[in-house]
């Protein structure tokens, strides 16, 4: 069965282009479920600002990412990408080793 860490990893392929670094160390994902034995997958996730020029690209690329898991784990049959605004993005949601990759400490 998938699991939130499955999804997780598969959310680190995504890259913020325009910052260079992955969705998940970013800190913009807000909250994994996976519910109805692993057929189901929502995702809560942000966007670094509301103006994102990258925003539909990095989106469809998180959906298209957890999707891709299906080719294991047949039973997924539902990705759902919810962009949330609560709370507002800031960089203090990021990973550790993101500030130091940015020089943000």
């Amino acid at each position: 069965m998938i699991t939130e860490e499955m999804v997780r990893a598969a959310l680190k392929n995504v890259v913020d282009p325009e910052i260079g670094l992955d969705i998940v160390n970013l800190g913009l994902v807000y909250r994994i479920e996976v519910s109805d034995e692993g057929r189901k997958v929502d995702i809560d996730m942000t966007l670094t600002t509301p103006a994102c020029p990258a925003g539909p690209q990095i989106m469809n690329q998180a959906k298209r990412e957890v999707e891709s898991l299906s080719a294991v784990y047949k039973h997924l049959e539902e990705v759902q990408i919810h962009l949330v605004w609560t709370p507002f993005w800031n960089p203090s949601l990021m990973s550790e080793d993101a500030r130091e990759e940015l020089g943000l400490f």
